[in-house]
C-alpha cells in the first residue's frame, strides 16, 4: 500500500511527478481529474479563474487516458489536467474574448494548439478568465466578472491571462497555456508567483486564435504570441515542445522545428546582464530590491553578472516605437468611427510630442507606409539585441514595476493611474512598458518568481534571450529555481505539512 508521504501532490506537483504516479499506477488519470475538479468546486467561486468549465468531456478523456495507460501508451501530457485561457477556440466551448455581443459564439473545431495538447495526451478541463478585449493588467468582463489574485483577493492576478495564473497558484492543475502581446503572460506569473514562457514569435502557431466570428486561417501575429504557463520551469519546457513548431496547413508543409539547445547547462557558464531601471517609469523599491538580490545571489553562485552594457540598446526609443507597434497591431478592432476618431487625435500631436500616450495614439491610425518605416526601425533594434547577445547570453529585466496591485476598474481606462511608492503614474505606461523589449523584437522571455515583497507578495522577473533560443530562457530560470526556490503555494491554500 502506498504510504502517505510517497502520494504525489495532487494540489501543486508537477507533470513530471503527476506523469510518474500514473505511469507506475499510483494514480489514475480519473482519479487525478477527480480531484482537479473538486477543488475548482471547492476554492474557485471565491477566486473565478476556471470560468467555462468542460468537467464532463473531461472525465471521458480521462477515462480514454486511463485505459492508454493500461495498454502502456505513453504521452507527453497524457492524463494531465489543462486549462486555457478563454480566447483559444475549443469546440462545443464559447470563445467571447469577454465581449458580451460574442456570447453565444461557439467555434465549429479546435484551435491547432489544442489539437496537439489532446495530441498529447492532455485534459481539456476548461477555461479562464479575461479583461475584455485583452487589453488590461486585470482579468474582468460583464460575461465572467472578475478573477481575484490567489495570494490576496483583494488585488489582480494580472492579464490578459490572468485566469491561468490565479488557476495555478490555486492549484486547479499544473499547466495552463495563455497569450502575450503586452506582457500577458509575464505580468500575472509576476503577480501570482507561477512560470511563463513568453515564445519567439511565431514558434507556436495561432490557428484558432482569432476574434470571433474569424475563421481559423493560418497566419503570424504582429508581436502576439501564445504559450505556456505553469509552477516549474521544467513544465514549461516539456509544453513548449508540444505546442512548437510551423502550422502544417502553412510553414509547416516545407518546415521543420530545430531549436537550438540551450547555450549552457550550468549557472556559472551564463553571462548575465541585469537590469532593474528604466529612464522612462521607475521600478518600485520592492522590485528593485528583490532583483538586486537575485543578481547578488547569482554572483556568489559564480555567474558572470554585469549591470551595465554599451551595447543595450536605447530602452527610451524601444519602448516608444513598441507604443506605437502595439497599437497598431490592435488597431484592426476599430470601429470605422473609433479609426477615423483616433486618426483626427493623432493629426493634433506635436511632432515633438514623443510620450509614451502620444505613440500610442499615433499607433491607432497608423497607415501602412507609416508601419513600414516603424518595422525598419525595429529590424535596426533586432540587430542592436542579436550584437548584444554575442557579449552576454541573458538579460533579467522587470516583469512589472510593482507586485500584484489592488482591482480598479475605474473609467476611462487612459485616466486610470498606478501608484509606485506612493507617487501616481499613468496606468497604460507604468503597465506596459515592461513588454518591451521582449515584445517588439520577438524574443523569448520566461518569467520566473525570485522574492516576496515586504508585504508576502510574489516577486518575480522575465528571462530574455535571443531569437529563437528558447531554451536557453527556460534554462536559466529552471537553474534560478532549483538554486534559489521557485513556487511556493498561497499561504491560504497550501495544505499542512
Amino acid at each position: 500500500m502506498q504510504r502517505a508521504s510517497d502520494a504525489p501532490d495532487l494540489d501543486y506537483g508537477s507533470i513530471g511527478t503527476l506523469q510518474s504516479a500514473l505511469v507506475a499506477q499510483k494514480l489514475s488519470a480519473s482519479e487525478l481529474l477527480a480531484h482537479t475538479i473538486a477543488r475548482i468546486e471547492a476554492l474557485d467561486g471565491d477566486i473565478n479563474a476556471v470560468v467555462v468549465r468542460d468537467f464532463d468531456r473531461a472525465r471521458e478523456a480521462a477515462r480514454a487516458a486511463d485505459a492508454a495507460l493500461a495498454r502502456g501508451e505513453r504521452g507527453p501530457l497524457l492524463g494531465i489536467p489543462v486549462t486555457l485561457k478563454e480566447p483559444f477556440n475549443v469546440a462545443g466551448l464559447p470563445t467571447t474574448w469577454g465581449f458580451p455581443n460574442f456570447r453565444d459564439f461557439q467555434p465549429a473545431e479546435d484551435a491547432l494548439l489544442v489539437s496537439r495538447l489532446k495530441a498529447a495526451g492532455a485534459i481539456i478541463i476548461g477555461k479562464t478568465n479575461i479583461p475584455i478585449g485583452l487589453r488590461d493588467f486585470q482579468s474582468y468582463n460583464e460575461i465572467c466578472g472578475t478573477t481575484k489574485n490567489p495570494w490576496d483577493l483583494g488585488r489582480s492576478p494580472g492579464g490578459s491571462s490572468g485566469g491561468c495564473a490565479a488557476a495555478l497558484a490555486a492549484g486547479f492543475g499544473p499547466l495552463s497555456i495563455g497569450s502575450d502581446i503586452g506582457g500577458s503572460i509575464r505580468v500575472p506569473a509576476h503577480f501570482c508567483g507561477v512560470f511563463g514562457h513568453k515564445p519567439s514569435l511565431g514558434l507556436v502557431p495561432l490557428r484558432g486564435y482569432s476574434l470571433p466570428p474569424a475563421p481559423p486561417v493560418p497566419g503570424q501575429g504582429d508581436l502576439a504570441v501564445v504559450g505556456p504557463m505553469a509552477r516549474t520551469a521544467s513544465d514549461l519546457g516539456l509544453a513548449l515542445d508540444v505546442i512548437a513548431g510551423p502550422d502544417e496547413a502553412r510553414d509547416g508543409i516545407g518546415y521543420r522545428l530545430a531549436l537550438p539547445a540551450s547555450r549552457h547547462r550550468s549557472l556559472m557558464d551564463f553571462r548575465i546582464l541585469v537590469i532593474d531601471t528604466h529612464p522612462l517609469m521607475p521600478t518600485g523599491e520592492a522590485v528593485r530590491t528583490a532583483i538586486v538580490g537575485l543578481a547578488e545571489r547569482l554572483d556568489n553562485a559564480g555567474a558572470r553578472v554585469s549591470r551595465s552594457s554599451t551595447a543595450l540598446p536605447d530602452l527610451a526609443d524601444s519602448a516608444r516605437l513598441y507604443m506605437k507597434l502595439l497599437n497598431a497591431a490592435r488597431s484592426p478592432r476599430l470601429t470605422p468611427e473609433a479609426l477615423t476618431e483616433a486618426q483626427e487625435l493623432a493629426a493634433t500631436l506635436a511632432p515633438d510630442d514623443r510620450s509614451l500616450q502620444a505613440e500610442r495614439a499615433r499607433g491607432w491610425g497608423m497607415i501602412h507606409r507609416d508601419w513600414l518605416a516603424a518595422d525598419a526601425m525595429r529590424l535596426r533594434l533586432q540587430a542592436q539585441w542579436h550584437g548584444l547577445f554575442r557579449d552576454f547570453d541573458a538579460v533579467i529585466y522587470p516583469a512589472a514595476a510593482v507586485p500584484a496591485f489592488p482591482h480598479d476598474h475605474s473609467e476611462p481606462f487612459d485616466a486610470r493611474q498606478l501608484d509606485i511608492d506612493g507617487k501616481a503614474h499613468p496606468y497604460a505606461d507604468a503597465c506596459f512598458i515592461w513588454a518591451d523589449p521582449a515584445s517588439t523584437c520577438g524574443l523569448p522571455a520566461t518569467a520566473v518568481p525570485i522574492d516576496r515583497s515586504p508585504s508576502g507578495l510574489p516577486i518575480g522577473v522575465q528571462i530574455i534571450g535571443p531569437y529563437l533560443e528558447d531554451r536557453t530562457t527556460i534554462a536559466l530560470a529552471r537553474l534560478i529555481e532549483r538554486e534559489f526556490g521557485g513556487f511556493v503555494p498561497p499561504p491560504s491554500l497550501a495544505r499542512p505539512s
